[in-house]
């Protein structure tokens, strides 16, 4: 095996990576609960990519025959609604596993200096996962899918100038059709997985780049051993692996549990109105993306002009990417922070999980009302931070990182 493993180094660097990213890769020793979710999305991530291989194999991207082609998956093909079932659970799950890493990182800093582009890779990757999770959206041909896409794409048509070619650029067609179903079929198995996984690696070595960072926000290469090993950092392998098969093990007991008991989470997973084929001449009664995108669309439907709605849904979204320079704490660390920090996180925390459920309901004066504070307070965290950051007093950052 030596042997081996010397030919393949002289050719490839397969030794010098497993140490680079795992052997010797030393993480801080203090991580906690949050730290899981780096490594849950990358298993969901594996999980959409395999039961969505297979699931390709019998479906059929036409109008005519997809939506029978997945009635045939879930009726007919051996584990073929497990299959489908873990996919569609796995797409809910992504969003969940990825919102509480977004949520870790606003906690504790992880964008800011030396963190900057693994920050902005995490966001592009938030924002391709966003793009494939509307293009398979389309594919099961339901009615909440078909009428979803027609929504959200005519939201294109609000751009000056260009809309109405670019809506229709996108569509393919004048309508959402059998051309529109066959083109997000191919971005949704093809260019978009490929983008991600791109995107993925890309983030990994930013951030084995720069060093992980921890909940006191404190960089542990500052202080090493005579051997150049950080006092406060352990190996990634095998402490943190072993420690990562735990929240692997637990998570996995969930999203089973959901899979096989509770795979439409009553209606939010699996929409009931997706079991009735898609009908260009029967419009649902009420007409909402699935539930990881309503947030912004809550944000969009607050603004009564429509395109300064779109404009607002993008710019929600945008502010994110700008996250890093608009942080001018000198500490990283909500543990260090003052309390105008605190306050502000969880302002924008509440807001955005208020967003989400406002945007599943259909729109009344009261909660079009509700939206439009909860907009204001969405930005307002992002647009005051520079000020209230750099005003506010913090506590004294240990030097060396408190477990």
């Amino acid at each position: 095996m030596s042997k081996f493993m010397d030919w393949v180094d002289a050719r490839f660097p397969a030794t010098k990576m497993w140490e680079d990213h795992l052997s010797k890769y030393y993480a801080p020793k203090n991580f906690n609960f949050f730290y899981f979710f780096g490594s849950l999305a990358l298993l969901v991530l594996v999980n959409q990519i395999v039961t969505g291989v297979w699931l390709t194999m019998s479906y059929t991207p036409s109008a005519e025959e997809a939506f029978a082609s997945v009635e045939y998956i879930m009726r007919d093909v051996e584990y073929g609604s497990i299959l489908r079932l873990l996919h569609s659970t796995g797409a809910s799950a992504f969003f969940i596993v990825v919102y509480l890493h977004m949520f870790r990182g606003l906690l504790y800093g992880s964008y800011q200096k030396p963190r900057e582009l693994v920050w902005v890779f995490g966001m592009l990757i938030y924002l391709a996962l966003m793009a494939e999770a509307f293009m398979g959206y389309l594919l099961p041909w339901g009615q909440m899918s078909y009428w979803g896409a027609q929504v959200i794409i005519s939201l294109f048509g609000a751009i000056p100038v260009i809309g109405n070619d670019l809506t229709q650029w996108i569509r393919g067609d004048y309508l959402i059709s059998g051309i529109t179903l066959n083109r997000f079929f191919a971005l949704h198995v093809v260019a978009l997985p490929i983008v991600i996984l791109g995107l993925v690696v890309l983030h990994v070595l930013a951030l084995h780049e720069v060093g992980s960072n921890n909940p006191d926000g404190v960089d542990i290469k500052k202080h090493k051993d005579e051997n150049g090993v950080p006092l406060d950092g352990i190996a990634f392998h095998p402490y943190y692996t072993v420690k990562d098969i735990v929240g692997v093990v637990v998570f996995l007991f969930i999203f089973c549990s959901i899979v096989f008991f509770f795979p439409e989470m009553g209606g939010y997973f699996l929409e009931k109105p997706n079991f009735e084929v898609a009908n260009a001449f029967k419009t649902p009664e009420h007409i909402a993306p699935v539930w990881y995108f309503t947030p912004f669309y809550a944000i969009l439907r607050a603004i009564p002009d429509k395109l300064m709605g779109v404009i607002a849904m993008g710019a929600s979204i945008a502010m994110l990417f700008v996250l890093p320079w608009l942080d001018r704490s000198p500490v990283k660390s909500m543990r260090y922070k003052g309390w105008l920090s605190k306050i502000w996180l969880w302002v924008f925390c509440i807001c955005f999980v208020i967003l989400g459920i406002l945007g599943v309901l259909a729109p009344t004066p009261e909660r079009t009302l509700v939206s439009q504070i909860c907009t204001f307070l969405y930005f307002a965290y992002f647009i005051l931070m520079p000020f209230y950051t750099r005003l506010e007093k913090t506590k004294p950052v240990p030097e060396r990182v408190t477990g």
